[in-house]
């Protein structure tokens, strides 16, 4: 089972988008694919058309007084399912910090599904907390959409930063550049000659797209609606970068 997530301290730089819409292509290709909404905003959720809601919260599920199982959706897609969010999921850091091991809980709650799922996809949600240590344990790869800007490449380094103080793999990180403008000069210069300290860094881009905002009105991934559009083509060259980097960790 691969565990994917997607990270970012900053929001509003395309994390959900990313989720949804590789989880969507992994689906496609026939893998068993999960996607857990762990932001309580539930964008996640309300793309694929299932409630943000968790009976019992979160608290029950890191206590350990409901299984995953009992909160997993369906979607419209084969192959593919939801563990929803949850507004309780605002508190995730107090029900963690009560836990043994709290680092751990992620890992140990999603340890059953390693034969039911291939992947396992983690939209995140934007802070640096404990529940970002529980994510940064349980992935197998942590993908960093980030716009090239000034403050989202600090972001960036933060991140990186934060790696390093707590002795984690920084080859789990994985940045790619979203929300490219090509009519911004930064943006051009950013991308064109990207930083050096920006390891791993992959080569697709995400251009700043209108069909990316209209999955909102659709409540689909791009390649329900849109799956001509450059962002669907640029979601597809992503996801087969991200299996090739998954594949030599195998």
């Amino acid at each position: 089972m691969k565990v994917i997530a997607t990270y970012n301290i900053k929001g509003g730089v395309g994390k959900t988008a990313t989720a949804v819409n590789l989880a969507w292509l992994a689906a496609r290709e026939g893998a068993p694919t999960l996607i857990w909404d762990l932001d309580p905003q539930g964008a996640a959720s309300y793309y694929f058309r299932v409630k943000p809601r968790i009976k019992g919260g979160g608290k029950r599920l890191i206590e350990g007084k409901r299984d995953l199982d009992d909160f997993i959706r369906g979607t419209d897609f084969e192959w593919l399912d939801l563990l929803p969010a949850d507004f309780s999921y605002r508190n995730m850091d107090l029900y963690l910090e009560q836990a043994k091991k709290p680092v751990r809980q992620l890992h140990k709650l999603l340890k059953p599904f390693k034969h039911e799922y291939y992947y396992v996809f983690l939209d995140c949600p934007p802070s640096i907390s404990l529940v970002s240590e529980n994510i940064f344990d349980a992935a197998s790869s942590v993908l960093v959409p980030t716009i090239p800007t000034t403050l989202s490449l600090r972001t960036y380094k933060q991140i990186r930063k934060f790696f390093r103080q707590n002795r984690l793999d920084p080859s789990k990180l994985l940045p790619f550049f979203s929300m490219v403008d090509r009519r911004k000069q930064l943006h051009c210069s950013i991308v064109d000659d990207s930083p050096t300290d920006m390891q791993n860094l992959l080569e697709t881009s995400i251009p700043y797209d209108s069909n990316v905002e209209r999955m909102g009105s659709h409540r689909a991934p791009l390649g329900e609606f849109a799956p001509n559009s450059r962002s669907a083509r640029c979601y597809e060259a992503l996801w087969e970068e991200v299996k090739q980097h998954l594949s030599h960790w195998e």
